[in-house]
C-alpha cells in the first residue's frame, strides 16, 4: 500500500496554503476552478451519503463534511499523505481527494518509476470503485482518467495501447465532460490525449484508430486556458501539448507558455509544484 511507504515532504514553504477554518470555503472556488469539485459542506455530504448507499462510510453528514474538509485542507497545504490517508479511509466518497493527493505527490515527489506505477495503479483502483458507487460524480471519472493516463505514461506506447488504456482514458474524460462541461482539467487532459497519441503513433494512424486530432488538442487546451487563465497547470500543459504536436515549430510558443505558468501565483501546494515544474522547463 502506498500509504505505508515513505512519502517525501512538500519541499516549499506552505504557510500561505493553510486555509484554516472558514478560509477553505472562501478560497474554494479559486482552489477548485480546475476540477469543479463541489465544496463538501453538510448538504453536499448528505447527498454523497445517500448516493453512495452501502459504499458510504458510517458517518453522519456533519462528520463526513468535516472529514472531507480536513482531507482537502491537508491536500492544499501539501500534506499529501495525510490527505490520501483521510480520503482513502472514507471509501468511494473520499476517492476524489485521495486520488488527487497520491497523484500529485507521485507526479512531482516520487522518482522511482516502479513506485510511480504502483501508486498510479492504486489510484486507478480507488477511482474505479468510486465510479461504481458514485457514477454521477464528474470527478470519479476524471480521477480515473488521470490515474490511468499517468500510469500509461510509465509504460511503453506498445504496451499501453495493447492494454487498451487510451480508450479507457478517453471514455472517462468524455464522461467527465458530459457531467461537467466546464471541467478545465478534463479539457486539458483531453488535449493531451490527442497530442500524445499523435506524437507517439502519428496523425494518420492516431486519427483513424483513436480519433486523435491536432485540432481537437488545440480546441481543448484553449478551453482549459479560457476557464482557468490563472492556473499554472493549464499553461504548463499548453506548453506540453505544443511540444507534443510539433516540437521544432512550437518551441518558442511552448517556452512562452511555461513562462506564463511560472509567473502564476500559486494558491496551494499543488500549484506551487506546477509553477516550479514550469520554471525547471525554462532552465
Amino acid at each position: 500500500m502506498a500509504a505505508k511507504s515513505n512519502w517525501a515532504a512538500f519541499p516549499h514553504d506552505a504557510k500561505a496554503y493553510a486555509y484554516a477554518d472558514d478560509a477553505l470555503k472562501k478560497a474554494w472556488p479559486k482552489l477548485h476552478a480546475g476540477d469543479c469539485e463541489p465544496f463538501p459542506d453538510a448538504k453536499r455530504a448528505a447527498a454523497l451519503l445517500k448516493a453512495a448507499g452501502k459504499a458510504a462510510p458510517k458517518l453522519d453528514a456533519d462528520a463526513l463534511a468535516e472529514a472531507l474538509q480536513d482531507a482537502w485542507r491537508a491536500f492544499h497545504h501539501g500534506d499529501f499523505k495525510a490527505a490520501f490517508d483521510a480520503g482513502e479511509k472514507l471509501g468511494p466518497i473520499g476517492a476524489s481527494v485521495a486520488v488527487k493527493a497520491i497523484g500529485i505527490h507521485t507526479t512531482y515527489l516520487v522518482d522511482d518509476e516502479a513506485e510511480q506505477l504502483k501508486r498510479y495503479e492504486q489510484a486507478g483502483k480507488l477511482a474505479e470503485a468510486a465510479i461504481k458507487a458514485l457514477p454521477d460524480e464528474a470527478n470519479c471519472h476524471y480521477r480515473h482518467a488521470f490515474a490511468l493516463g499517468r500510469y500509461s505514461q510509465g509504460l511503453s506506447i506498445g504496451k499501453a495501447l495493447k492494454m487498451g488504456i487510451a480508450g479507457k482514458v478517453r471514455a472517462s474524460l468524455d464522461a467527465t465532460l458530459k457531467l461537467e462541461p466546464k471541467h478545465a482539467e478534463a479539457h486539458t487532459a483531453l488535449a493531451l490525449y490527442h497530442a500524445e497519441i499523435i506524437n507517439k503513433i502519428g496523425a494518420m494512424i492516431g486519427g483513424l484508430t483513436y480519433g486523435a486530432k491536432a485540432a481537437e488538442a488545440e480546441k481543448h487546451i484553449k478551453e482549459a486556458l479560457k476557464l482557468t487563465p490563472a492556473s499554472p497547470i493549464a499553461h504548463v500543459e499548453h506548453g506540453n501539448v505544443l511540444l507534443l504536436l510539433d516540437e521544432n515549430k512550437n518551441e518558442d510558443a511552448a517556452a512562452a507558455a511555461y513562462e506564463k505558468a511560472a509567473k502564476c501565483k500559486p494558491l496551494d501546494a499543488m500549484e506551487a509544484l506546477d509553477a516550479t515544474y514550469a520554471r525547471e522547463q525554462l532552465e
